[in-house]
Order: C-alpha cells, then sequence, then structure tokens
C-alpha cells in the first residue's frame, strides 16, 4: 500500500518542484527598444521638425482611432527608425518614404495595412487609379489637416491629371464644377466601381436621373436616344453649345434624323425666299423651336414631341 502511495505522489512532487523552481522567460518581458529597431517619435522630431509639427495636428495623430498615433507613431507607416538614426539619416536610407521613386503600390500598400477594410476602399482593386499606378499619396497627405487629408481641394486636385475636363469645365456650357456647386466626387468614386468611368451608378442615365428626375419618365412616347445614353446627346464636362449638347441643332438631330422632308434638308436662299412667302423652315433654323419636348412626351397626339 506504502509503494502504491509513494508512485502516485512522485509525479505530482516533480511537478511541484518544477514550478517552484525560478525561469529564464524571455517572452515575458518586453524586447529593448534597441533589439526592436524602434526609436520613437521623439527622436524622429529631433530632425523632422516641421513634418512632426503638421502630423501633431492631423487625424492620424489621434490616439482615440485606429491611427499610427495609437500604435507606433511615425514608424507606423515609415518602419523602424534605429538603422535610419544610425546612418545619420537621409531620404530613404533604411526607412521607408512616400517619394515617387518607390513603387505606388508598396506606396499604397502601407495605407491598406489601416484602410483595407475601409467601406469607401471596397472596390479599390477595380479602380482605374490603382491600374493607372497612382498611389494614396499621390491625392492624400498622411500630415495634412484638411478633410480626407487632401493634399488640394477639387477641382483643383482632380485637374493636376485630368487637364482635358479642365478644358471643359472652361467651355460656356457647363456642370458647375468650378462654381462649388457640385465637384468630381458627386459624380465619380475616385476608389472604384463596377460602372465604366468609375461612376456611382450602374449607367449614365441612372447618374444623370439623380439631378434631371424630370427626363427620367417614363413617357407615352418615348426619344429612344434619350432613353439609351443621355450621352448620345449631351456631353458631362462642358461645351461650346448651349445646354451640354455635342452640336447645335439641326445638325445634332440630323445625325439620326436624315431622311426625306424638312428634318434632312438643306435649305437654300432660293428655296426659304421663293414663292409668295418664305418657308417656315426658314427662320431660326433649331429643332428644338417646335420640338421642345425632346426627351419624352405625355400626349398622344404629340408623336412628334411638339410644343
Amino acid at each position: 500500500m506504502k509503494k502504491h502511495i509513494v508512485l502516485f505522489l512522485f509525479p505530482l512532487l516533480l511537478i511541484f518542484f518544477s514550478c517552484s523552481l525560478p525561469r529564464d522567460d524571455k517572452s515575458s518581458t518586453k524586447e529593448p527598444e534597441a533589439t526592436t529597431g524602434f526609436v520613437g517619435a521623439d527622436t524622429c522630431k529631433e530632425c523632422h521638425e516641421k513634418q512632426y509639427a503638421s502630423y501633431a495636428k492631423s487625424l492620424h495623430s489621434k490616439k482615440s482611432v485606429k491611427s499610427p498615433g495609437a500604435q507606433d507613431a511615425c514608424e507606423t507607416c515609415h518602419g523602424p527608425g534605429a538603422k535610419h538614426v544610425e546612418k545619420g539619416g537621409g531620404r530613404g536610407v533604411d526607412i521607408f518614404a512616400f517619394n515617387k521613386d518607390v513603387d505606388p503600390q508598396k506606396r499604397s500598400g502601407k495605407c491598406l495595412t489601416c484602410h483595407d477594410e475601409t467601406r469607401q476602399l471596397t472596390n479599390w482593386n477595380l479602380s482605374k487609379h490603382k491600374s493607372e499606378d497612382i498611389a494614396c499619396n499621390d491625392c492624400h497627405s498622411p500630415h495634412d489637416q484638411t478633410e480626407k487629408l487632401l493634399k488640394e481641394q477639387q477641382p483643383t486636385l482632380c485637374f493636376n491629371c485630368h487637364k482635358d475636363v479642365r478644358s471643359q469645365t472652361s467651355r460656356q456650357s457647363h456642370h458647375p464644377i468650378r462654381e462649388g456647386l457640385i465637384k468630381c466626387t458627386s459624380c465619380h468614386d475616385v476608389h472604384g466601381t463596377f460602372a465604366d468611368n468609375q461612376l456611382k451608378a450602374d449607367t449614365v442615365n441612372e447618374l444623370c436621373y439623380k439631378c434631371h428626375a424630370e427626363k427620367r419618365g417614363p413617357f407615352m412616347i418615348e426619344h429612344p436616344p434619350v432613353d439609351e445614353n443621355c450621352l448620345n446627346c449631351h456631353t458631362p464636362h462642358g461645351s461650346n453649345h448651349s445646354k451640354l449638347l455635342t452640336s447645335d441643332p439641326p445638325f445634332l438631330c440630323q445625325n439620326c434624323h436624315d431622311n426625306d422632308g424638312h428634318r434632312g434638308t438643306a435649305y437654300t436662299a432660293s428655296r426659304m425666299f421663293g414663292g409668295s412667302s418664305p418657308d417656315r423652315h426658314g427662320f431660326a433654323k433649331a429643332c428644338l423651336n417646335c420640338h421642345s419636348n425632346i426627351h419624352g412626351s405625355n400626349a398622344d397626339a404629340n408623336r412628334f414631341f411638339r410644343k
């Protein structure tokens, strides 16, 4: 009986003594900064005082959100700075620098470490900006104090690349982008969508109807090109013709209506002014003078979209 008790107690004694012995557990103590390579924001500030001052006022410095300020401050984005300090600093010397020499995907990758699950970036992989190697910091400044950390406000920021659109918005008929009544992002999602041109709608018409609901219909008499695509007749950013038209009537209308009759007739002085009275089609020859309900009509008798 005593033999069995000893055999039972012996393993328990081994466990007790093994637990009571002092342990050298390195994992229980935090490694010193010299080992991890992190030097802290105060060290960064000694050389980068101006950059630190702007960072300290930005959203990224707030510790109340998931931001660099709540993690390793400067080194959250730029990486451990011990070797950078040891070598005396310098742009890109053993530190991650957000400049044009660094691959755009790597620069964006740093931002996506925190922002990957942001709702606005759900379609970033579909974005034209990503496929054209536009990095996050080409438009955003992580140290900025403005809304969404933009380097410049719209539309100036967008016009830096989209110079053709800048030219179009200077024409006599244009959407009020320069006036500040709408923004580029009112129609486009710069971070990507499933639609063409990064539109904030499945189709061009659905986007236009958000403001121009009176053109939606349904109408008793439909005008086929209107229902198909607003861009058949209009250009979105600006035009030298009224109402953002791609060309003036009757030339615009005759792209489709160029058959027998007055719709396709090239009126001349002899044709218009012959006989006892001038031809009515020779005056103010714009189709919209008579066919004003051009987007559609709810009058059965008005199948030609007349007034």
